[in-house]
């Protein structure tokens, strides 16, 4: 598994890195906080390399790309999905965004419709009692020292800079502590053909998931017996359950073909 193409664009006064994988019909992977393009999609990209054309962003702050010293938005990724695409010369496209990705992916609908082919929305939120109780709570007392040592490993992997590391983890728990809901418009006015997936034990209530799913009208939803990401990705502990993954990229494949 090795990507076709991968480099840095400069867009919106950084430079982003990115990696194809395949041809075909683009599918962007968007990962979620704290993370990078192959952490959250290695899995995927194995999958279905060889029936789309895999396109994977590393976000500010986050693996290769270049980092800013402002606060992270989900607007601000999504603009830069956008000048990225651009950049590329892919003017329509579909999109997997995972946990933050998400909610990015969503702001990438909302902000730039014209982009959107169909969007994969997996473990994702958009009003905070959404979250799991105690969530908010945690990211509040939320310390360097908490962050999983498996994020810290890959980033350093990536980008051994230690102070761009530690303002990974500033942005990112910023972002998730300063957040406010999002009016039931972002998600009502999805034109886009869109998949929810989340885990029954996930961050995120299965509720919430369901009540994003209620407002995208037409859209579809998967529940699976499943805590974060373990659905597409390998656990914090790398441990894998390749009979789950093998469904979701399948039951993903037969929603984007359809």
């Amino acid at each position: 598994m090795s990507p076709i193409e991968k480099g840095y664009k400069q867009v919106n006064g950084i430079k982003l890195y990115y990696e194809i994988y395949g041809t075909g019909k683009p599918l962007v992977l968007i990962h979620g906080g704290g993370s990078s393009i192959l952490y959250d999609f290695k899995e995927v990209i194995a999958r279905l390399e060889d029936k789309f054309q895999l396109i994977g962003i590393d976000l500010q702050n986050h693996g290769r790309s270049e980092h800013r010293y402002i606060p992270e938005t989900f607007e601000q990724d999504a603009d830069d999905i956008a000048a990225l695409l651009a950049e590329l010369q892919i003017g329509k496209a579909s999109f997997w965004g995972f946990s933050n990705g998400g909610n990015t992916v969503m702001q990438v609908a909302h902000r730039h419709p014209q982009l959107v082919e169909k969007l994969i929305v997996a473990s994702a939120f958009y009003k905070r009692n959404g979250m799991i109780d105690g969530f908010f709570e945690a990211m509040e007392e939320a310390t360097f020292e908490s962050m999983p040592e498996a994020f810290k490993i890959n980033f350093l992997a990536l980008n051994p800079d230690f102070s761009k590391l530690e303002n990974l983890f500033d942005k990112d728990s910023k972002r998730m502590q300063t957040f406010e809901d999002w009016d039931d418009e972002v998600l009502s006015a999805i034109q886009s053909p869109t998949l929810f997936i989340t885990g029954d034990r996930d961050v995120m209530k299965p509720e919430h998931t369901v009540a994003m799913w209620r407002l995208v009208e037409g859209s579809r939803l998967i529940i699976l017996p499943a805590t974060h990401g373990v659905y597409m990705m390998a656990d914090l502990d790398g441990i894998l359950n390749t009979h789950m993954i093998d469904f979701t990229t399948r039951e993903v494949e037969q929603f984007l073909n359809n």
